[in-house]
């Protein structure tokens, strides 16, 4: 006996819905923002979850990209007709394999070979050549609504939050206040523009936060500021964790990098190690530039 697929959850805001992927949108999944403007149906990013939704997400005319990962493309494949527009930051990240390599920071090669298999097998990965490009502060009229962007930088060069106005709902994406913490490991990514973005987030005029992973939706602005206080502190705790491997010994970017500060030990991921030598090296130019530490000539880094 065959069994209809479970309906995908949803919460509906006015000309917005928000479903959900499994596990509040846990990454590999996301949550699916569409929005019913009276002149065009329009959809914030495209999670896996965007592959079970059904006729309602396949008549998106126009998809808005709040940044360019795998797990946020996972849905164009179903959308050939739709326009896709991008912050020109990521825009080539979406248009080619290569774009999205170099964006990542991942040599093509046999390793990136496998990741495309990967990528394609479990996320339906399709470049957008056709994907056109957007700035800051760039207004989408979907008739009786309308989008408007802000840039904020540092999980991606070109990561957006997306406005939903008059409802007043922010799409924040990948600043998902997740116990994880920023990431900021990609060759396009940034410690000092996430630490700007973050201080800047709650001057969105928004009333409703909607991530793309985990957390979801929030409606009460309280509780939104007091998560999005303890992801900013993950910062902070990834300079004291580093300030005090220096303090117990001088280390090379290498050693530091095997010890681990974003991942625990034995982590499975081939692209790990990129992502946590690329995390520590930007912690560390901060705090050289701050004097907290020094590094000699042979490349080892210690407490000032």
């Amino acid at each position: 006996m065959s069994h209809a697929a479970a309906p995908v959850q949803r919460l509906d805001f006015g000309r917005a819905s928000v479903f959900f992927g499994a596990k509040s949108g846990k990454y590999p999944d996301g949550n699916q923002v569409l929005i019913r403007g009276s002149d065009t149906l329009a959809a914030f990013d495209t999670p896996l979850v965007s592959n079970h939704i059904g006729a309602e997400f396949d008549a998106t005319e126009l998809v808005l990209m709040g940044h360019v990962h795998e797990d946020h493309m996972a849905g164009l494949h179903r959308l050939p007709q739709a326009q896709v527009h991008v912050h020109e930051a990521d825009l080539q990240a979406v248009r080619s394999w290569g774009g999205l390599l170099k964006a990542i920071g991942m040599e093509d090669g046999e390793l990136a070979a496998q990741v495309l298999t990967k990528l394609q097998q479990e996320f339906f990965y399709a470049p957008r050549p056709d994907a056109q490009g957007y700035a800051d502060a760039a207004v989408w009229d979907l008739g009786q609504t309308r989008v408007r962007a802000f840039h904020m930088p540092g999980h991606t060069a070109g990561h957006t939050v997306l406005l939903i106005e008059p409802e007043g709902i922010a799409f924040i994406g990948d600043i998902d206040l997740t116990g994880f913490g920023p990431y900021y490991g990609d060759a396009s990514s940034s410690l000092g523009d996430f630490r700007r973005t973050l201080k800047r987030l709650p001057d969105i005029p928004a009333n409703i936060w909607v991530t793309s992973h985990h957390r979801g939706v929030y409606t009460d602005r309280t509780l939104f500021l007091r998560d999005l206080a303890a992801f900013e502190a993950k910062l902070d705790e990834r300079e004291q964790k580093l300030l005090k491997q220096l303090g117990e010994s001088p280390r090379t970017l290498d050693q530091l990098a095997d010890q681990g500060l974003l991942y625990p030990a034995g982590y499975d991921s081939p692209w790990a190690r990129n992502i946590e030598i690329r995390s520590i090296e930007q912690h560390l130019a901060e705090l050289l530039e701050q004097q907290r530490i020094a590094c000699d000539d042979q490349g080892r880094y210690r407490s000032s």
